[in-house]
């Protein structure tokens, strides 16, 4: 169960919390969204306002609201996850409480109403219609090959794990109590039409998610009704609830989330482990023990002074810092993120092939967006010294099948490279494409290594995949 969150010390803000409402005709063609490049499906997915726009007045500030008269556009969303798929889904295999909730909104509170074990399309088709219940189903990008296109662009895009969940809700019916989220939201209205309340946030920016009471919240900031084709954003923290109104048809939405866990504070969190330990290596203060017996009694004013005056000294030393070590959080991202959106059995992307660089040859990094360099203590268990090496982590190998199931096992793939590459890595990395012998390292042979044994790089027009 996620905890509770504290509410913040000024309290709610002043006034209402503005939401831009643009009603706007999208051109017709063959597909809606850009998929031409990471910016480009979101400048798609946002228009017409632009990403500058966007991220200068709304992104972790306040909502917005597209509505879009667009009936190319309108078919496209209603593709991406229809109340009819459940039938076949639910013949390949969902489960209740990992694949699917069922569930309402009964007094301000959330009822669950899931059965045991492997979910039945008729039954779930007879809780949906006779107890007017809200399906939720967890993660579609796992199932639909569209939603897996446009959140794997997404990721490349924040740089952060994207998940999805829909919900389809029936004609007079809520499914779940006001709450808020600790990640920032996209509502891409599906099928039908729902209705929304949104509240000015308790938390802004919360980190964790929590139910607000009725009572709590107050009257609504903003009221509005969604129709197939039309957007919703809104930051974490803010409150929100929604339903479909009665006497039309079913609701279907699919909520887009990222940024979870990606605040400066989680970055602080997981950076600073590193900066100690390697500030620890050169100054004796950090080494030497604390006073005896200060785990038995409350921290004193002379250990906060002291521990101030190392924090002081922390910083005046990352001033000077060029590489921050990431402890956990790149790591995390590349072993959890989708794959590389693909068309057939994927074998491109993971079966050696193409031809092998030479000296004289020249490469180029292929799936940039998808590999992640890291410089921090060898992740090797085995090595005892704990010397720094760089680190290059790729989701090439992640199982589509398995992205946002906490619960399931992931395993990182990557490769280990001594500090002296780096400058050669640095090199590959912000080239379009670089001569193989004019790598950054010493012999040609340590370049001929590094160029035809451990990346992922084309040559000519092939893919070399070691």
């Amino acid at each position: 169960m996620p905890k509770k969150a504290k509410p913040a010390a000024n309290g709610q803000e002043e006034g209402p919390v503005p939401c831009k409402q643009v009603k706007v005709e999208v051109a017709g063609g063959p597909s809606p969204l850009n998929f031409d490049s990471p910016s480009g499906l979101f400048e798609s997915l946002i228009s017409p306002v632009k990403a500058e726009t966007f991220f200068q007045e709304f992104w972790e500030q306040k909502p917005l609201l597209i509505q879009r008269d667009d009936l190319a556009l309108a078919t496209y969303y209603q593709s991406l996850f229809r109340l009819s798929d459940l039938k076949s889904l639910c013949r390949q295999g969902v489960y209740y409480g990992r694949d699917v909730n069922v569930c309402r909104c009964v007094s301000g509170k959330k009822k669950v109403l899931n059965k045991d074990g492997k979910v039945h399309f008729l039954q779930l088709r007879k809780d949906f219609d006779q107890k007017r219940a809200t399906i939720q189903f967890h993660q579609p990008q796992r199932f639909k090959d569209e939603l897996w296109r446009i959140q794997e662009k997404l990721e490349c895009y924040f740089g952060s794990l994207v998940g999805s969940n829909v919900y389809m809700t029936p004609a007079g019916a809520q499914g779940l109590p006001p709450h808020y989220d600790d990640v920032e939201v996209f509502i891409l209205q599906l099928e039908g039409e729902k209705h929304w309340r949104l509240y000015r946030p308790t938390v802004p920016l919360a980190r964790e998610y929590s139910v607000e009471a009725e009572d709590r919240i107050g009257r609504p900031a903003q009221e509005f009704t969604l129709k197939p084709g039309d957007l919703l954003y809104f930051p974490r923290g803010t409150i929100h609830q929604a339903d479909t109104p009665p006497g039309l048809a079913h609701s279907t939405h699919v909520t887009i989330s990222t940024y979870q866990g990606s605040s400066w504070g989680d970055f602080l969190l997981d950076t600073i482990s590193g900066l100690v330990f390697d500030t620890a290596k050169a100054d004796v203060e950090l080494r030497a023990g604390i006073p005896r017996q200060l785990l038995l009694v409350e921290t004193t004013a002379i250990a906060t002074r002291r521990l101030s005056g190392f924090l002081r000294m922390l910083a005046d030393r990352l001033e000077g810092t060029e590489e921050l070590l990431s402890a956990d959080m790149k790591k995390d991202f590349a072993m959890n993120r989708l794959p590389p959106y693909y068309v057939g059995d994927g074998a491109e992307l993971s079966t050696p092939g193409g031809q092998l660089p030479r000296l004289d040859s020249t490469v180029r990094l292929q799936f940039r967006d998808h590999v992640v360099l890291t410089v921090g203590p060898d992740p090797d268990p085995s090595d005892e010294t704990r010397e720094k090496v760089i680190y290059i982590y790729h989701s090439l190998k992640n199982k589509r099948e398995t992205h946002m199931m906490g619960s399931e096992e992931t395993e990182s793939h990557g490769l280990r490279f001594p500090l002296s590459h780096l400058d050669a890595l640095k090199q590959i990395w912000s080239s379009s494409a670089v001569s193989v012998k004019d790598l950054k390292l010493t012999t040609d042979e340590e370049k001929h290594s590094l160029a035809k044994k451990n990346l992922i790089f084309y040559v000519g027009d092939r893919v070399f995949i070691p």
